[in-house]
């Protein structure tokens, strides 16, 4: 592993335990939320028939607590690890595993009682137990992009539904770079 890709994966590490406390006088910050999703995906480039399933873990903080300067009320700060399997066109089945960082905004405007709806972007690594042809590594860069919404009942912890844009690539660093593209669905809770 090169020493970029150390660096990016100890800053993700870093950030897992990052939290600011608020002091007197200081703005209050949004409670931070920890939550679970189940997330299923499919890679249509470059090929259509690899599948992935994952579970992940995360943690969603007020975006100026743990970057201290003025930011939005609507932005937020995630802090995300995945963990699943990829079924790949010969039915194989691989593990896959990623760490990944997000900013979140809630969509003012289309709020209701009940549902709320956000976009995030953010990038992150992930390692999959498998290269297509064209791929220098297994260990990956992994941004993403994609929207949301959560929804609740009264006295009800949020749930929330979201689609993403996912892609794997070296980002340049080896010279053979076939990335994959997919698409991938989350249901999740917050608890």
């Amino acid at each position: 592993m090169n020493l970029f890709m150390r660096i990016c994966l100890m800053a993700i590490m870093l950030s897992l335990g990052t939290a600011v406390t608020v002091t007197a006088g200081e703005k209050a910050h949004a409670p931070a939320k920890n939550g679970v999703s189940l997330n299923l995906g499919y890679t249509y480039d470059p090929s259509d028939n690899i599948w992935l399933g994952q579970v992940s873990f995360f943690k969603l903080y007020d975006y100026d607590a743990v970057w201290p300067h003025r930011a939005p009320e609507a932005l937020r700060f995630k802090v995300e690890g995945s963990l699943g399997s990829s079924r790949l066109d010969n039915g194989d089945l691989r593990m896959n595993a990623g760490a990944n960082i997000f900013a979140l905004y809630y969509i003012r405007g289309l709020e209701t009682d009940h549902l709320r709806p956000y976009a995030e972007a953010g990038i992150g690594v992930m390692y999959t137990d498998y290269r297509v042809n064209g791929q220098d590594y297994r260990f990956n860069f992994n941004p993403q992009a994609g929207l949301g919404v959560e929804f609740k009942k009264e006295d009800d912890t949020p749930c929330f539904l979201a689609v993403r844009l996912h892609h794997l690539s070296n980002a340049g660093i080896g010279s053979d770079n076939r990335g994959l593209n997919s698409v991938v669905c989350m249901f999740g809770r917050y608890f």
